[in-house]
């Protein structure tokens, strides 16, 4: 049976208007009787209460914003008196809820007001969903209560049977507003009201344990600030007491930062940016992380060079004289510097060292084969001038991040290479050798090559900036040398950024004089020998350039040499051998072994390549320099080969396409150049280029080819001292190649006396060293008949024999 409430037994109250506080029936609250309004209501109980009819009653009645709630409270005037604080006061009871009707007339200043009394009926038993919200509530309040400490009250609380009673000892909870209290006073219903105060209760546990972990939180971060603030007190009076021992001034790190920025010598934006962190610095906590990255950044700005410049050394012979006794030959490098450095003397003497914010630096690329002395061609540079020298090595670099740094929010970030070299030289004016600028890669962490666009731009590195240190930084005075073997495998737009010096290797007669001047002192050195102990005569350098080594730079004669010394070292040593010891030609075979390279006009004439027709030399350029490549030709067996034109030696598509070309001029002019072609279309042509593992490619060796095949049916020998170079058309014209310097020194190392080259290439001629060409005969031609005619040797035999 649900629960149910009646209103009766009529009664004519007094009010006692209560302003922002309720009473709930069950309580006992002491009210003020400065109050007029609280005096003149328990007044009038009084007044109107009659002799041996019991205490005096009042109905207070909750009064909001002035208006007043549709439920009061019954309360009794237990006592009236003193309150603690002196004041007169009254003792009242809440009895019962008591709706509140219309007003009437009493006795007294007070309104007077009819209502009737809100009995509650409850079923007897309880239901069991109200026996257990009892026991929730119960449990809720009991916990609270625990935590507030007021244990006495707990019991009071378990002892408490009614339903509506124990709703009512809500209005004890000082968590609660005049708003719920109100709800609960209008609630009528008992199990209603318990179910209102059990979810008040409850919103208040859950707040208050939020409350509770915020606090907690609060206040270990306070202890653990308390505890720190504590511990570097002590650490300061520690540093304070170990300052005054080693005598050292007081200062905190900030102020020692500000200091450093203000005496040292920085551009204006510089400094600026630099106080600015000094700024950050010291408004950040010693253990921040922003802390460590801004003294970081401060280290680097401050010993970066911002203002230190080398004096250039002005006296032009005495720099080419520099030049001319650290390395041989490389005459267009000695010209370049010296022209800088004369133009540099002309602007310094007229006062144009500075013009629209950009000095007068210089881009070079030292573009070559390996061992010509590129990168110790910078030392040499930077000792002319007088300048710093630094080498930044970009071989392998991937990472844009190494050239242009790092951004400062990066764990272990740092600046890029070139910031580092400035920093490492010491200057703003160094010669910064960027070496193996070819073997720079690109991948998904951005392309290098495109990050030094800026650095090697001279309209734009006045002011280029490194990510990380986000500031301007002035490269106009810088000289950089960039090194690369390979001319293609550098970027177009970087090349174009970058005057280009070709260094093309080195003579015979200069490989000896390197020897002689530079590597043979160095290694005696190295091998524990004095200057007179070894002597190597210049025929037996010689021989060593020639016919030990094959190379356009020198780095295996140096090799050479070293294993020289050190069999004669051995030798001495185990004490067969006298020193002092000079080393002749003959000698070279006994220390080292035999000859690697023979010249093949040096071969018996029966073990020569081109001692069978079909067999021509041409000249290429590689990576390591120029080359003799040999070319191979062959007919099949009309019988058991197919026809066709059959090719091998790794070649690309464009030497593929040369032979198709040298294959068809020849089917097309045999007639007219003697030869019996009719066999050509029922056999099978196979071309060959040996060392077969070596990738081949480019339209130089149509002149060869054509030459071979030529050979070949013919019947004709090449000559063994003719190399030949140059493309060919289907007309027989013979058009322009590139290298013609290095081949022509490749030529000259391989023992060839006579070379075809295209007419169209005879300018280049000029750059060839005279000693070279004075050792070749060089024949321009612009036919490929020419070629045939200087190549071919007589016919030993009728050519329709030899078809």
């Amino acid at each position: 049976m649900a629960s149910e409430s009646m209103a009766s037994v009529p009664l004519t109250l007094p009010v006692l208007p209560l302003d922002d506080e309720v009473v709930l029936p069950g309580m006992v609250v002491p009210l003020d009787l400065s109050d007029n309004d609280v005096r003149a209501a328990v007044e009038a109980a009084q007044a109107a209460a009659r002799p041996g009819a019991g205490k005096p009653r009042v109905l207070l009645v909750p009064r909001v914003d002035g208006t007043y709630a549709a439920t009061g409270v019954l309360g009794i005037v237990e006592q009236v008196g003193r309150l603690s604080d002196g004041d007169p006061g009254a003792l009242i009871r809440g009895i019962g809820r008591v709706r509140i009707g219309a007003g009437t007339t009493g006795p007294g200043a007070a309104l007077w007001v009819e209502g009737g009394t809100v009995e509650e009926i409850l079923p007897d038993p309880l239901p069991g969903a109200v026996t257990e919200l009892v026991k929730e509530y119960k449990a809720l309040a009991t916990s609270w209560l625990k935590k507030r400490g007021a244990w006495q009250v707990v019991d009071r609380v378990q002892q408490i049977d009614g339903v509506g009673a124990l709703a009512d000892n809500s209005g004890y909870s000082p968590f609660l507003t005049v708003e719920q209290k109100v709800a609960l006073l209008e609630a009528a219903d008992p199990v209603a009201r318990l179910k209102l105060a059990t979810a008040q209760l409850r919103e208040h546990l859950a707040e208050q344990d939020v409350a509770e972990t915020i606090a907690k939180d609060v206040q270990e971060g306070v202890d653990k600030q308390q505890r720190e603030f504590l511990l570097r007190r002590q650490l300061e009076a520690v540093r304070k007491e170990l300052r005054d021992l080693n005598g050292e001034a007081e200062g905190d790190e900030s102020d020692d930062y500000r200091a450093r920025v203000e005496a040292a010598d920085l551009p204006e934006k510089v400094r600026e940016a630099a106080l600015k962190e000094v700024e950050k610095l010291e408004r950040s906590s010693d253990q921040s992380p922003e802390g460590s990255w801004i003294r970081t950044w401060l280290d680097t700005v401050l010993e970066l060079p911002w203002n230190e410049r080398t004096e250039d050394r002005y006296d032009i012979r005495g720099a080419r004289a520099v030049l001319d006794a650290e390395h041989a030959g490389l005459d267009d490098v000695k010209e370049r510097i010296t022209e800088y450095l004369a133009v540099r003397k002309r602007r310094s003497d007229r006062g144009l060292g500075v013009v629209g914010g950009r000095r007068g630096g210089a881009v070079l690329a030292l573009v070559g084969p390996p061992g010509v002395g590129k990168t110790s061609l910078g030392q040499s540079v930077a000792h002319a001038m007088g300048r710093e020298f630094v080498r930044v090595a970009l071989g392998g670099v991937r990472d844009e991040a190494e050239i242009r740094g790092h951004r400062r929010t990066y764990v272990g970030a740092l600046p890029g290479r070139i910031v580092r070299a400035i920093k490492e030289a010491g200057s703003m004016n160094p010669v910064v050798l960027l070496d193996e600028i070819d073997k720079v890669g690109s991948d998904f962490r951005g392309d290098p090559a495109a990050a030094l666009l800026e650095v090697l731009d001279p309209a734009q590195n006045h002011t280029f900036r490194d990510h990380y240190l986000e500031v301007e930084l002035d490269l106009s005075d810088v000289v950089f040398l960039a090194t690369a073997n390979v001319l293609e495998a550098i970027p177009e737009a970087l090349l174009d950024r970058m005057e280009l010096v070709r260094l093309d290797g080195y003579t015979e007669d200069e490989k000896v004089v390197i020897a002689r001047d530079h590597l043979l002192p160095r290694q005696l050195e190295r091998a524990g020998l004095e200057s007179g102990e070894v002597v190597l005569e210049e025929a037996a350098l010689r021989k060593l350039a020639g016919e030990y080594t094959r190379e356009a730079g020198v780095r295996t004669l140096e090799r050479s040499i070293a294993r020289l010394l050190r069999k004669v070292t051995a030798q001495h040593e185990l004490g067969d051998r006298e020193l002092p010891f000079t080393v002749t030609p003959e000698d070279l075979r006994e220390l080292i072994g035999r000859p690697h390279h023979v010249p093949e006009s040096a071969q018996d004439p029966a073990e020569r390549r081109t001692a069978v027709p079909g067999v021509a030399t041409g000249l290429a350029v590689t990576g390591a320099g120029g080359d003799v490549l040999f070319v191979e030709a062959s007919l099949a067996d009309p019988e058991t080969g197919a026809a066709g034109l059959t090719l091998t030696g790794q070649l690309g598509d464009v030497m593929k396409e040369s032979a198709q070309i040298a294959l068809s001029f020849l089917r097309s002019h045999g007639a007219e150049l003697e030869l019996p072609v009719t066999g050509l279309k029922d056999r099978g042509v196979h071309i060959h280029f040996p060392a077969g593992a070596v990738p081949k490619d480019g339209p130089s060796a149509g002149v060869t080819m054509t030459t071979a095949l030529a050979s070949l049916l013919s019947g004709r020998l090449v000559r063994t001292d003719v190399a030949m170079t140059g493309e060919v058309s289907l007309t027989g014209r013979v058009l322009p190649i590139g290298g013609v310097k290095q081949k022509l020194l490749a030529a000259h190392r391989a023992g060839i006396t006579t070379v075809v080259i295209p007419k169209r290439n005879e300018a280049d001629l000029d750059d060839v060293p005279a000693e070279i060409l004075e050792k070749l005969e060089v024949h321009p031609v612009t036919d490929v008949r020419q070629v045939l005619e200087i190549a071919l040797a007589p016919a030993a035999v009728p050519v329709g024999v030899a078809a």
